[in-house]
């Protein structure tokens, strides 16, 4: 569930808890608004937990290449942070 999908069931559920009056006899409309803020919320916090930034990781690359011309080996270090 995204961000989005969570927000509209918690305005749904909002919708149907405070401003529905009852016109089903059979079916808690007021239940059912709880029930869908309650998913509604759920949903925000594990999307909200899910796409929360993750620790920084460094990636160091080594390369090494041998000059035919002078026989030398050159090396060359890369560190990248934030990948």
């Amino acid at each position: 569930m995204r961000i989005g999908s969570s927000i509209a069931l918690i305005a749904i559920g909002a919708i149907l808890a405070f401003a529905v009056a009852d016109i089903v006899s059979f079916i808690d409309l007021r239940l059912v608004g709880y029930i869908l803020m309650g998913v509604g919320l759920l949903g925000l916090i594990v999307s909200l937990f899910l796409n929360a930034p993750r620790s920084q990781r460094r990636v160091t690359e080594s390369r090494s290449l041998h000059d035919p011309g002078t026989g030398e080996t050159v090396t060359r270090n890369e560190t990248r942070e934030g990948l």
